[in-house]
């Protein structure tokens, strides 16, 4: 079975189309400026090399026509037919309270994407363009939703509930929902198999640290608290996101600066974290390199973040009353050595020992980072939340394929 995997955002969609039998991915790229003369589609097939065309591509709709045609392409292709594309996940942001799980899509599913507009501006419009623009192209094959919130919907009341007036759940469902949990999910279920232990029986801190970053406290395979709230701003100090500020400081800088109310959410969400405190560096490669240069300002950010990072460690561990694993992902947490280290070396109250060679072993893939004799397990584990989507679209939909497959 053949699954398509689209992430599809405002003006840009990626994708990757995987052979369920062995997990392997046939294809994957990316098409970008969608509604532009310059729209471009990058393609990098199995086995193949990558191709780049620039064209017009008007909309999503002729964006997928335009991915499925270089799937069955006779040269650059790696299917014989669009026949072959069986099922179609799709990547999610904010599924709310409705969805705790992936879902077929259908009729209503779309009406509730589209109702949780306001909790993801940003995300749930473009999903919601890439599910009608491949309903365009192939009515007939079934599409899963898998929502990025979905995970945490474990979570418990005294978790996900703010202590503010009762009215603003109840008449408009603020509260946490949290975000990654595809990313969570896959890490902490991998981690598992490397530990060689059920996940049911683990209590585990996961580290989903990139320009967006979030920490999860998994709780016997279940999300039971984690960093980011109602949107993707609460939390970690993050790329360009302040993540957690006193709440008085924002009519207190609308007020001072006279910033209207989508000026002080652009501050906070683009203007805001390393960016910020660094003075216009947002990559924690720049970041670490200057640091090692002299830049007070880098210095202070790298501090920053990984300070906050730690305090949210500490916290999750009182949460669970304890923890057994600890598991670095995403762009930041699988590539910078001495994030980690920094980290860890003032987590040894808890145990925790880095083995240095192992931390600092260039290449990726999992591996164990931690000390033979360290009392937690450290690791790292690069997250692959296509496949994660893959597996769900698989699962969600052989059911209707049973007959033809």
């Amino acid at each position: 079975m053949n699954v398509l995997v689209i992430n599809a955002g405002s003006s840009s969609l990626k994708y990757q189309l995987f052979d369920m039998t062995h997990e392997t991915v046939l294809a994957k790229g990316k098409v970008e400026r969608i509604g532009m003369e310059t729209a471009m589609l990058t393609h990098e097939p199995a086995g193949k090399q990558e191709i780049r065309e620039v064209s017009e591509i008007l909309d999503h709709t002729a964006a997928i026509r335009k991915v499925l045609r270089i799937l069955v392409h006779p040269k650059e292709g790696v299917l014989e037919s669009m026949e072959q594309v069986h099922a179609v996940g799709h990547r999610v942001v904010h599924g709310g309270e409705t969805f705790s799980g992936s879902v077929r899509v259908d009729e209503e599913v779309k009406r509730e994407i589209k109702r949780l507009f306001d909790l993801a501006p940003l995300h749930n419009p473009g999903a919601l363009t890439g599910i009608l623009a491949v309903e365009a192209n192939l009515p007939d094959v079934p599409q899963v939703a898998v929502f990025d919130t979905a995970f945490h919907q474990t979570m418990p009341p005294k978790a996900f509930l703010y202590p503010i007036p009762g009215v603003f759940y109840r008449k408009h469902r603020v509260r946490r929902y949290g975000f990654h949990g595809t990313s969570h999910q896959y890490v902490s279920g991998r981690a598992a198999e490397l530990i060689g232990r059920p996940l049911s029986e683990l209590k585990m801190i996961s580290c989903h640290i990139g320009n967006g970053a979030s920490v999860t406290a998994i709780l016997h395979g279940r999300s039971y608290d984690t960093s980011m709230g109602m949107t993707p701003l609460e939390g970690l100090m993050m790329g360009t996101r302040s993540g957690d500020i006193d709440p008085a400081i924002v009519p207190f800088a609308m007020d001072k600066e006279d910033l209207s109310l989508n000026e002080v959410n652009s501050m906070l969400n683009k203007h805001s974290g390393l960016f910020a405190v660094s003075g216009g560096l947002g990559d924690m490669r720049e970041i670490v390199e200057a640091a090692e240069q002299g830049d007070r300002n880098a210095k202070l950010a790298f501090d920053m973040y990984e300070y906050r990072l730690r305090k949210y460690i500490g916290a999750y561990a009182a949460a669970m009353n304890g923890f057994d694993a600890l598991v670095f992902t995403a762009g930041v947490g699988e590539n910078s050595a001495l994030l980690r280290k920094t980290v860890c070396d003032n987590l040894t109250f808890f145990g925790v020992k880095l083995d240095e060679a192992a931390n600092a072993r260039p290449g990726g893939g999992d591996r164990r980072i931690s000390a033979d004799d360290s009392a937690i397990g450290v690791w790292v584990v690069p997250t692959n939340e296509e496949l994660m989507i893959a597996r769900d679209t698989f699962e969600a939909s052989r059911a209707a394929l049973q007959p033809s497959t």
